[in-house]
């Protein structure tokens, strides 16, 4: 029996004899056992699957990434990649040069971020964010994100935004986040981890990758 972090195992079909001129029973015996015992794996591995929690054996392609760093846009008249430097669980699904979230196999995918801004500035401030699949926009993927002013000086104002998206891929094509502010006051920006009480850090960016569908 396959516990919860197996997988079940594909049962290997078995090799048989080649018939007698005659018939033998023994010959018989011994493939009819041969095929009893692949069958009995064969039920025993889809009536896993296909019943009560058989996801838990299932090898899906996913990945799920995050950065620990700060992000800042130069101008507001460039498109800037959300960038990842840790991973976090990768199966079928890598990042390459920083931004680039990378599938092996083609289907369509589930792609889920949240991303922590802060605004600086003394007036409200807007982001959009928006997908590019092997470097070009996905029509209408675009997001606009409004941010209130900063609460005081040294206290800006923090928000999170997230969604998720459907995006049809091929397989080694890639998906970018891009964003763009309003104002070089709006950043992508992490925190440390924080005592009283104790809690972990706050990474700028997370990003996960499902397999939904082989069907596009």
């Amino acid at each position: 029996m396959a516990s919860q972090t197996q997988q079940l195992e594909n049962p290997t079909p078995p090799g048989l004899g080649y018939p007698t001129e005659t018939y033998e029973r023994r010959h018989f015996n011994e493939n009819n056992g041969a095929l009893t015992v692949y069958f009995k794996k064969l039920s025993f591995v889809l009536g896993s699957l296909f019943g009560p929690r058989g996801g838990r054996f299932m090898n899906a392609p996913h990945g799920a990434f995050q950065d620990s760093t700060n992000q800042v846009a130069a101008n507001t008249t460039t498109a800037y990649a959300v960038t990842f430097n840790t991973t976090d669980f990768s199966n079928g699904v890598t990042v390459a040069s920083g931004s680039r979230i990378t599938v092996a196999d083609a289907g369509i995918w589930n792609l889920q971020f949240s991303i922590q801004f802060t605004n600086t500035t003394n007036a409200s401030q807007d982001v959009d964010v928006w997908f590019r699949v092997n470097g070009t926009n996905v029509a209408n993927s675009n997001s606009r994100f409004g941010f209130a002013p900063r609460k005081g000086a040294g206290d800006p104002y923090h928000t999170i935004a997230a969604i998720n998206y459907f995006v049809s891929l091929n397989a080694t094509d890639y998906v970018e986040i891009m964003w763009r502010p309003t104002d070089t006051g709006v950043s992508i920006e992490q925190y440390a981890a924080g005592t009283s009480p104790t809690r972990p850090a706050v990474p700028s960016a997370i990003v996960t990758m499902s397999f939904v569908s082989n069907i596009k």
